[in-house]
């Protein structure tokens, strides 16, 4: 399994239909901060080894930040960097930021 990559708002559609079947997560990343990169590492580990759990999307908010807005008008969450937003139905079941993003907790939503 792999990140795939948010690049534009339409994808957020596709996102909220996919979320009535699977889980989705969204990773929120900045490619600058050293926590953002902390946070990376870890998700990427649990990315690599997703037992078919739902779909995990990577957005660059500093190059779409566009798209973090949305999100965070979208779904009520306040914008954080680094942040993990995890859907289920069509609304948000976990969400957290920083050194608050555990693997193992993401992966419990997942399930």
């Amino acid at each position: 399994m792999s990140w795939k990559n948010l690049e534009n708002i339409e994808q957020l559609e596709d996102i909220v239909r996919d979320s009535q079947s699977k889980s989705i997560a969204i990773f929120k990343h900045s490619t600058t901060c050293p926590i953002s990169f902390a946070a990376k590492m870890r998700m990427d580990e649990l990315v690599s080894a997703n037992e078919n759990a739902g779909e995990y999307y990577y957005l660059d908010l500093l190059q779409f930040r566009t798209i973090s807005n949305e999100i965070a008008e979208r779904f009520q969450v306040h914008h954080e960097s680094p942040q993990i937003v995890v859907l289920k139905n069509g609304e948000v079941i976990y969400d957290e930021s920083h050194l608050d993003i555990q693997a193992e907790e993401v992966r419990a939503q997942m399930l």
